[in-house]
């Protein structure tokens, strides 16, 4: 598989104590995600949404509704790791949930309405929080690894413009 294709760009290089500065920074990308979602699609149609970004990959309407999928359970994690002492989190299938009817649709709007309340409602907690409360984690115990919500706030904004660069790949081809 070419790693460049998967990985547009780049892995999310991992942060333990990220600074104010990359946290802030993160929450701007989440913030602004939307917004920056809707401009990538805008003029696209349902023949766009099956487009793929590389061969085995998943089409333009998979990803929306993935991100939707992931970003509520990240944003779940996150308060349970401000109400719980390093709560254990559930894992979830990503490519199971992508088979599910309501993820395979080529219908997005539900997704991409739900990605602009999620991210407002997301920005608000986040902003909401401390430079301790940053700190706090939940533990994914398939991967055996402490999340702290500032370094989390980082990973997904990665994968925010790891998934919009799938798109904007998938829009060229």
């Amino acid at each position: 598989m070419d790693e460049q294709l998967q990985f547009p760009i780049g892995k999310f290089k991992w942060i333990d104590e990220p600074s104010s500065d990359q946290i802030n920074t993160g929450m701007e990308t989440l913030a602004n995600f939307s917004q920056q979602l809707k401009n990538t699609l805008a003029g696209s149609n349902e023949e766009d949404f099956i487009k793929c970004y590389r061969p085995g990959g998943w089409n333009i309407s998979q990803i929306v509704h993935h991100l939707a999928d992931s970003h509520m359970h990240s944003y779940m994690r996150m308060k349970h790791a401000m109400l719980e002492i390093q709560p254990h989190i559930k894992d979830y299938n990503e490519a199971e949930w992508a088979a599910l009817p309501d993820a395979s649709s080529t219908e997005i709007s539900y997704s991409m309405e739900l990605l602009d309340a999620l991210h407002k409602r997301w920005c608000v907690f986040l902003k909401s929080l401390d430079k301790d409360q940053l700190k706090r984690s939940y533990f994914h115990p398939e991967r055996n690894k402490f999340y702290p919500i500032g370094t989390t706030i980082l990973l997904y904004a990665w994968h925010c413009e790891h998934h919009l660069e799938h798109i904007k790949l998938a829009l060229k081809n």
